[in-house]
């Protein structure tokens, strides 16, 4: 049977099946993914202090839980999958939030699966090749191969979708949990020599911002539960809580698990080789070091799996506001899931996979990400300006958005300085959006050939992925 809800004038609308725990699972899964394995290297390789590096890593999680906090009054003020983009459009409008699907589309979604899915094949690589870097090809292969088996789960169920997300989620904490109290242990025998000089580092604003990118990534996906607030059951009390639960923990887990990194991985080490966690493996448990890649592996597949949900979502939301092709708003007719959107992205992650530099992906996509978060959050403050009225069941501190936004804008000046290369191609590729906007979008007099041949391809794709168009709960306002 589908799981759709036709309304009275005959639309279908996407039935409310994500719960509470579900929501924990999706926030949680989706943070700790690639990043709490292969960040720690990079935070480190910038600052070069232990001590630095810790207080980075608490800093990367009061901000992202202040973020969520901010996400949190603009999830249940607009109840709209979409996130970002949806917030944006409300407070500025179709250009804005166009712009915002733009980079998503090219640069922000597929990098992140990207990164998540090349640390999937190097944590399962690794292992055998303990005294040297895995070929990059194997590694590449691998991230292909989680990449399209995911999107093909993703394709034929929710249901199983959750099911990966909550499972993985569990095998995650259950890792890192071995990790932390490994790692305590190994501080309780006398092992502290890894935190003498801790202060003795690099203190630039440059590498400073740049060990902020690493460590935020590595918290990146506590903004995602707002792309299906759709789909989530009573999201005006489990929206919140949700945050509230998965955020704290989240903090603590990280912090805990970089102490334990640090007390067991040389300082060298740490900076020669991402895959931290084997190198903690190796030195602990001996014949058994093999348990923690397999965890790691697990934990960056349900993270992939968690990345796919929400962009297909957030691609079908910019369908049905016609800011994206057509065929991303098609659902299947019983699976109820969006399968043209699911399979277009996959298909530009795998693009991205031409480079297996995490570090280098990370940098490249930091930037407009921030940038894009911190519109959403000028977009809440213009709301509370322009429509006061506005229901909003949460209603954060003024204090929170004018902290968080300051944080913002140093992750994105910074490297406007300090790395004017990157900055330039960023800014680019949005600003290339804005002809696509006039010419695809704006344009209503478009020639008829273009119409029959979009027709074409929209009618080939539903018969080919058995889908229909669902419509949203809640369309959004164009009225400023």
């Amino acid at each position: 049977m589908g799981e759709e809800i036709q309304t009275e004038d005959g639309t279908v609308t996407l039935k409310r099946k994500i719960t509470l725990f579900n929501g924990v699972g999706i926030i949680i899964g989706t943070i700790i993914g690639s990043g709490i394995f292969i960040s720690p290297t990079g935070v480190y390789s910038y600052t070069g202090s232990v001590a630095a590096s810790l207080l980075i890593w608490l800093i990367c999680g009061l901000l992202s839980t202040l973020g969520a906090l901010c996400y949190a009054e603009l999830g249940t003020s607009i109840a709209r999958s979409g996130g970002d983009y949806a917030y944006i459009y409300t407070a500025f409008g179709p250009l804005p939030a166009f712009l915002r699907m733009w980079i998503a589309l090219l640069i922000i979604r597929p990098t992140t699966q990207a990164i998540v899915a090349l640390t999937f094949g190097n944590y399962v690589v690794k292992p055998f090749y303990p005294e040297c870097e895995p070929p990059e090809n194997a590694v590449k292969l691998l991230a292909a191969v989680c990449l399209c088996i995911l999107t093909a789960i993703n394709c034929i169920s929710v249901r199983w979708t959750m099911r990966i997300q909550d499972i993985f989620t569990t095998s995650k904490l259950l890792a890192l949990i071995v990790i932390i109290i490994s790692g305590f242990c190994y501080i309780g025998i006398g092992h502290t020599e890894n935190f003498q000089n801790s202060f003795e580092g690099k203190y630039g604003a440059g590498d400073i911002a740049l060990a902020f990118y690493s460590g935020l990534f590595a918290f990146g996906g506590w903004n995602y539960l707002n792309f299906v607030t759709e789909e989530l059951q009573d999201p005006y009390k489990n929206l919140p809580r949700a945050i509230w639960i998965a955020m704290p923990m989240v903090t603590i887990i990280y912090v805990l698990a970089n102490l334990a990194y640090f007390a067991v991985v040389t300082k060298m080490e740490m900076m020669s080789n991402p895959a931290v966690a084997v190198t903690f493996g190796d030195r602990l448990f001996g014949s058994w070091s093999w348990v923690i890649p397999i965890f790691v592996a697990l934990s960056t597949f349900g993270g992939v799996n968690g990345v796919l949900f929400t962009s297909a979502r957030l691609f079908a939301t910019g369908a049905q506001e016609g800011h994206m092709p057509a065929f991303f708003s098609l659902f299947h007719i019983e699976k109820q899931t969006p399968i043209p959107s699911l399979i277009f992205t996959c298909l530009f992650s795998l693009l991205m996979l031409t480079t297996s530099n995490v570090f280098a992906l990370i940098n490249y996509y930091s930037q407009t990400l921030w940038l894009s978060v911190g519109a959403s959050v000028v977009g809440m403050l213009w709301l509370r300006h322009t429509k006061p009225d506005l229901p909003r069941p949460i209603k954060v501190n003024l204090a929170i958005p004018f902290v968080f936004l300051f944080a913002i804008a140093c992750l994105v000046l910074i490297p406007v300085v300090t790395n004017p290369k990157d900055t330039a191609i960023g800014l680019g590729i949005l600003f290339s959006g804005i002809p696509v906007y006039y010419l695809c979008v704006k344009w209503k007099n478009k020639p008829r050939s273009y119409h029959t041949l979009s027709g074409c391809v929209l009618r080939f794709l539903q018969k080919l992925c058995s889908c229909i168009y669902v419509d949203s709960l809640e369309k959004m306002s164009t009225d400023k």
